[in-house]
């Protein structure tokens, strides 16, 4: 029996998730690389004997469990690893788009419970979860309604489940990158401060989960300055944040 740890990430094919891929085998990780790209898929496995592809829809239900049901031989994933998401904007308030919010909750929320559902029962005594969430739940930030209300989300679920599964020692790491440098990011027309390459995301996940730290966050020029903001009245925020708007 293979002593290799095991990890499984989402949205591995693409920003963090495939810099996370590359960071754990780097370190000797047998990894289950899940994502939509199956032809990035078929050459991760091509190219990484340790390597084991699972393509699908995270918000479709059943490719998950045919995808978990490809696991069999795999006893246990010592780190799942809940990388994936999307972040799309709300432009016109006043025309709110329903389908916009119910899509971005879907993908980055409500696919969580249907990957804990298939993937969680793998995890062992000693295992962790890990969240990859966004600093942008520290402050209300504009047109961010969708993407924010998914991300607080994600934050209420890990804290609520690193309680429950205190008794079974699995251990549940919170994350809050700030701006990384992926493809979704290269869509924002504004101002990213202290922006990160996805290597360098990547590297501090992987050490802080290694020290199963249960939250992180980075970069902390950034982060600490959005926690000292969100401790300003809220209007004084607003009045702020809307002026940086305007410029």
């Amino acid at each position: 029996m293979s002593t290799q740890a095991t990890v499984l990430i989402t949205g591995a094919t693409s920003g963090i998730g495939d810099a996370l891929l590359q960071q754990y085998l780097a370190n000797g990780y047998r990894v289950i690389a899940c994502g939509r790209n199956q032809e990035k898929l078929r050459q991760y496995a091509n190219d990484h004997h340790n390597v084991i592809p699972l393509a699908f829809d995270i918000t479709d239900r059943q490719q998950i469990s045919q995808a978990a049901s490809q696991l069999t031989d795999i006893e246990r994933i010592d780190l799942l690893l809940l990388n994936a998401g999307d972040c799309r904007y709300i432009d016109d308030v006043n025309a709110f788009d329903g389908q916009l919010f119910a899509d971005i909750i879907a993908i980055n929320l409500q696919s969580l419970g249907y990957l804990l559902e298939h993937f969680l029962p793998k995890v062992p005594e000693g295992g962790q979860v890990v969240f990859v969430s966004s600093s942008a739940t520290l402050l209300p930030f504009p047109r961010a309604e969708a993407y924010g209300a998914s991300k607080a989300g994600i934050d209420y679920l890990a804290k609520s489940l690193r309680i429950d599964l205190t008794t079974k020692n699995i251990a549940v790491t919170l994350v809050h990158p700030g701006f990384i440098k992926t493809p979704l990011t290269d869509k924002n027309d504004f101002p990213m401060p202290f922006l990160l390459t996805s290597e360098q995301a990547a590297s501090r996940i992987y050490n802080g989960v290694k020290a199963k730290k249960s939250y992180l966050h980075f970069p902390k020029r950034l982060t600490w300055l959005m926690k000292l903001f969100a401790l300003l009245p809220d209007a004084v925020w607003q009045k702020l944040i809307l002026k940086s708007e305007n410029k």
